[in-house]
């Protein structure tokens, strides 16, 4: 994912959308299911439904949708690598942010599920100046507030500005994450500083467009 924002790197992103659109022709009818006898109008992960992408929203449009697929943990206090899937979907109600949640399950080596694994929840919050801000919050009882922006049409680039934690939680002291859109798939990796260690490759993962 390149940093550079010269016509190559623009035509690239042009070229990911592309893809990234015709992989959706198969995914376009579907949407998260949610109540409907709400007075207010349900959240869409699906471009094509419900209200409109708020404009301020509009840097953020390509993670619109729900995905799935498989990464890895790796971390020096762990036995991993482990393998796990993954949920994560990205949807709004047409106010300027997005609703983030995501949802995993550890894989055996044979990609059996084992149980279920991290839940994070959260939003992405755009601000005019291209500044993102994204509330994350755990289910291990960690809080993380994290400040990026877009480094192209197609990734984001994002790091904690601070993390609170329960007093049950383990130790936490940053991360810092890189998203994109690359062949239509939504890729990730993520950098943790956690129990002593310094920040370092902690998560990785590719999930493939599902809705939207």
């Amino acid at each position: 994912m390149s940093t550079e924002s010269n016509g190559s790197s623009e035509s690239s992103g042009d070229e990911t959308l592309r893809v990234a659109a015709e992989r959706a022709a198969s995914t376009r009818v579907r949407n998260i299911a949610d109540f409907t006898d709400l007075p207010i109008p349900p959240d869409t992960a699906n471009l094509r439904e419900g209200p409109d992408l708020n404009p301020a929203c509009l840097a953020l449009l390509p993670l619109v949708g729900v995905w799935r697929g498989e990464g890895e943990i790796v971390y020096p206090t762990i036995e991993g690598p482990y393998r796990f899937g993954q949920q994560v979907v990205f949807c709004h109600d047409g106010r300027p942010f997005l609703r983030y949640e995501a949802r995993a399950w550890l894989l055996d080596s044979d990609g059996a599920v084992i149980r279920p694994a991290a839940r994070e929840s959260g939003f992405w919050r755009p601000q005019p100046d291209d500044t993102i801000e994204l509330l994350a919050v755990h289910g291990t009882g960690i809080m993380e507030i994290y400040y990026g922006r877009p480094r192209n049409q197609t990734s984001w680039e994002l790091a904690t500005d601070a993390v609170v934690r329960t007093s049950s939680a383990k130790e936490v002291t940053g991360a810092h994450r890189l998203y994109g859109i690359v062949d239509g798939d939504l890729a990730y990796v993520e950098e943790r500083a956690m129990v002593g260690q310094p920040i370092q490759p902690h998560v990785s993962a590719r999930l493939r467009r599902v809705i939207g």
